[in-house]
């Protein structure tokens, strides 16, 4: 009995009560859309702004990758137990410090090996250094020497020394004399005889020493004469150019890239130093461990990761810019810079780089182009993820009109403006742009004129239908 009186007040609100409601529905929503009921006045929907001269800066922003100006992944070269760690996360290191080495005795044979010739060929390097040495030294002193002559052809000296140079002369005159007197009667002897030989060997010493003594006392009494101080001369500039080769052949020695040790020497020096250096790990560019892996009596291999060093001193980013916007974008423009770890501050930064030729990715042509940072603090690190918005344009007293007020209309740019309490939409040109708002170029827009900032959509006259394209969308 119940379930028949339920079932029956179902089929009578099915067909007297839903149409009733549904028709009440279409009557009150076509009321509104005709602008009656309790509407009242449409101004008081909308959200307006006044147009206003002001300066605009426009910018083209785009995220990408902190990164320091250079970064290296250190890795062991070969396999052994870490003997030493010289650094932690966060030193500064210089080129070529020694960020932590591994025990000689872990080191493979061939690592070891390499060591002994390594001292080996250091020995023999300064055996090059110390024949080197000598040869530089008495390169020195004939070069004094032959200065010494010279001085003495063109200065004459004092009296002792004319005395004793008269002397000498007089000296190696009666010795000349005496080896002509001895030589004069094996003269006439065939060449080969080896008594005139020898007769004449003294001669010929004794002619030398005589014609010394001569040039010495000649000076001492300034009569040297023009053919005298040339050869002295001579001798000087000799002696000059054998100590500068002296001098490059010890220098050479001491650097351990020349002299006269054979080449094959320097050789194995090159090569089991190469091999020794295996053992570790040096920094290759000045910078800050940003991470270390490393501990004392760690048993490690061939590749495996020891350090991380990076450049802190110049922090880049590097963002792509799309093919539309590049030709706007150069070297030296500012930039703003803003990470998520630090919202309230805004980083200063320029380009540095713009790249010349584009990369495709899914059909869209970007060009990578470099930010440097000019005020990187110890909250910037690599590999932070940033906001790069890209100073292009500067603008001063133009007419600003709110990007949220454009909207796309028959494909041009139209703004709804309140005239006589209507909307009436307006075709604008604009020009530069920032995230907020856009400069107008042209357009009947006046300064101080009211424009909507959210035009219904589609916005159109009731009495007149629609108007063709709708009301368009936001400005992207």
């Amino acid at each position: 009995m119940a379930k028949t009186f339920i079932e029956r007040a179902q089929k009578f609100i099915r067909k007297r009560w839903i149409p009733i409601l549904v028709g009440l529905g279409v009557l009150v929503a076509t009321f509104f859309l005709l602008g009656g009921g309790s509407a009242g006045n449409q101004d008081s929907e909308f959200q307006t702004a006044a147009l206003e001269r002001g300066n605009l800066t426009a910018t083209i922003g785009a995220t990408g990758s902190v990164r320091a100006n250079q970064s290296a992944t250190l890795n062991w070269e070969t396999s052994g137990t870490v003997e030493e760690v010289n650094v932690a996360v966060g030193d500064s290191v210089n080129t070529d410090d020694i960020l932590a080495s591994l025990a000689l005795t872990s080191l493979p044979q061939n690592v070891i090996l390499a060591q002994v010739d390594l001292e080996e060929a250091q020995d023999a390097m300064q055996l090059d250094v110390a024949e080197t040495a000598k040869a530089l030294a008495e390169a020195q002193n004939a070069l004094e020497e032959a200065e010494r002559t010279l001085f003495n052809l063109a200065n004459p000296g004092g009296q002792t020394n004319i005395d004793q140079a008269f002397a000498n002369m007089i000296l190696a005159e009666d010795k000349l004399d005496k080896a002509r007197e001895d030589y004069e009667p094996y003269a006439n002897k065939p060449k080969n005889n080896l008594e005139r030989a020898n007769y004449l060997l003294r001669f010929t010493e004794a002619q030398q020493e005589y014609d010394a003594a001569v040039r010495v006392y000649n000076s001492f009494v300034g009569t040297a004469n023009a053919t005298d101080i040339a050869v002295a001369e001579g001798q000087v500039a000799l002696a000059q150019g054998q100590l500068e080769i002296a001098q490059r052949n010890y220098e050479a020695a001491i650097s351990g890239t020349g002299g006269v040790v054979p080449s094959s020497v320097e050789a194995r020096l090159a090569a089991a130093q190469a091999v020794v250096s295996q053992r570790f790990i040096e920094a290759p560019f000045a910078g800050v461990v940003t991470d270390a892996f490393p501990t004392p009596g760690d048993v490690v291999i061939a590749g495996q990761v020891a350090f991380q060093l990076d450049d802190l001193d110049r922090m880049l980013v590097d963002v792509d810019v799309s093919e539309v916007d590049i030709n706007r974008v150069s070297v030296g423009q500012p930039a703003i810079i803003t990470f998520d770890s630090a919202p309230e501050t805004d980083y200063n930064g320029e380009v540095v780089s713009v790249a010349l030729a584009g990369t495709v990715v899914e059909g869209a042509v970007n060009f990578r182009v470099t930010v440097e940072l000019s005020d990187a603090n110890e909250f910037v690190r690599p590999g932070m993820t940033a906001g790069v918005s890209i100073v292009v344009t500067e603008l001063e007293g133009v007419l600003l009109l709110p990007n949220r007020a454009v909207r796309v209309l028959d494909g041009e740019r139209v703004v709804y403006v309140l005239r006589d309490a209507q909307l009436v939409p307006v075709v604008v040109t604009l020009g530069a742009s920032s995230e907020t708002y856009s400069e107008v170029l042209s357009g009947e827009l006046q300064e101080g004129e009211i424009v909507v900032l959210n035009p219904p959509a589609p916005a159109f006259d009731p009495s007149q239908g629609p108007p063709q394209g709708g009301g368009g969308e936001f400005l992207r």
